[in-house]
């Protein structure tokens, strides 16, 4: 069977940097940082105080008041991120067979605003026996976003949600490339979405000491690859893709940003939450996929890394990448996006998707800010362009975005610029 082309159509965001996705693609471009005092819960008992937050958020700008009652915030921000990608691809129109349209739109944890909502309030009112909200269980589960945006548009095709941890919307792009290149969708609605910034949330990871405490300069604490990071910066947000079939697009002459055109996944098998120290999973994930999208090493010219600034998997990755590409890797540029919008979990690896099919697009790197001069980790190969601090163009034929996940899950996405129907 002949595979098909598999295209990005549209885009949608809303995220620490921005309510769309060119407000976000603008911060990114120009190395802002979407880090600040959190807002959502008094923060005075928790070592870490900040985080990449959504800014400026009502939902009922977007939603209704009843649905809102239905949803929580992470499937609140999933739903209005996917309507903006819709829009943008024109997949709103009626002349779609929406029984060819699918939505795998994921997320790593999922309700845990509500999750932790509703406990507190049973704790708190154990007189009124196991009363909860029956909205409870589908707000909750991490596959809810995927279902609500089939439902508000109507799209039948293949529909559910990947938990993958931090690699779950890039893992999730993968499952929705796969199928619209076996000829099982036309388009899928993929992408991701995060509100984890609760106080079970930050102070799970500040238990595992996995978090920046840099308190008193939240903007430069995402600082990947240079000596004085201390752990990642938690972010939230959504990001939606439209990957569509080719000649599906052509026909309804939509706009093309980009083409996927391979992915890989693999398991580090070897330990709950680091990677492996010489970065063994990452190696054979980016193999894979470079594997999958029948390319060598050398075709890459850039890496939006996962570099999340914490000291073991800043390190491993380098590693892994010196492995894959040896002496190519010197001519390619890697940056972490991270860096601006925190780590936006089961997010993650949407938004990169987005910021390489944009890169390509454009021909610019997004820069890995907040790296000062002198701040050198001796176990860091510096000879490497981690585009610090400043976007630079580049004429970029084909991106490779890294996602890894609590678990050893790991996965990558390529993305190539689109030249034309041949």
């Amino acid at each position: 069977m002949k595979l098909k082309r598999v295209v990005v159509t549209g885009l949608g965001a809303i995220t620490p940097l921005g309510n769309t996705a060119p407000t976000t693609w603008d911060a990114l471009v120009n190395g802002k940082s979407g880090a600040g005092p959190i807002t959502a819960f008094d923060t005075t008992l928790f070592k870490t105080k900040f985080a990449c937050e959504v800014k400026n958020f009502d939902p009922t700008n977007y939603l209704d008041r009843k649905e809102i009652r239905k949803l929580d915030k992470y499937a609140q921000l999933g739903l209005v991120a996917a309507g903006e990608a819709i829009r943008d691809a024109g997949l709103d129109s009626e002349n779609i067979n929406k029984n060819r349209v699918g939505v795998i739109f994921s997320s790593g944890i999922g309700g845990l605003n509500t999750m932790e909502q509703e406990i507190e309030y049973y704790c708190k009112h154990p007189e009124m026996g196991p009363k909860f909200n029956p909205f409870f269980i589908p707000k909750l589960i991490a596959d809810i976003a995927a279902g609500h945006i089939s439902i508000n548009y109507g799209f039948r095709g293949p529909n559910f949600g990947t938990v993958s941890a931090c690699a779950s919307s890039t893992t999730g792009a993968i499952c929705a490339f796969d199928h619209i290149r076996m000829g099982k969708a036309d388009a899928i609605v993929t992408g991701g979405s995060e509100s984890s910034l609760t106080q079970a949330g930050v102070g799970g990871f500040n238990s595992m000491n996995a978090l920046s405490t840099r308190n008193d300069s939240p903007q430069t604490a995402s600082r990947p690859f240079s000596a004085s990071r201390d752990g990642f910066v938690m972010g939230e947000g959504a990001v939606s893709l439209i990957f569509e079939e080719l000649e599906h697009a052509l026909a309804r002459n939509a706009k093309i940003y980009a083409e996927i055109i391979g992915g890989g996944s693999s398991a580090d098998a070897y330990h709950l939450t680091a990677s492996h120290p010489e970065g063994l999973g990452a190696i054979i994930v980016m193999e894979n996929a470079l594997k999958d999208a029948d390319i060598r090493p050398e075709d890459i010219d850039y890496i939006n890394v996962h570099g999340t600034s914490t000291p073991v998997g800043d390190t491993s990755e380098v590693k892994a990448i010196l492995k894959v590409f040896s002496d190519h890797t010197y001519k390619m540029n890697v940056s972490s996006t991270k860096s601006m919008t925190g780590h936006m979990l089961g997010a993650a690896g949407a938004m990169e998707a987005m910021a390489c099919a944009l890169a390509v697009q454009n021909g610019i790197i997004p820069p890995t800010i907040n790296h000062e001069e002198g701040d050198n980790d001796p176990d860091i190969d510096y000879r490497i362009n981690f585009t610090f601090n400043k976007a630079q163009r580049r004429d970029i034929k084909i991106a490779l975005s890294n996602t890894f996940g609590f678990g050893g899950h790991n996965a990558c996405i390529v993305v190539k610029k689109f030249e034309g129907h041949n």
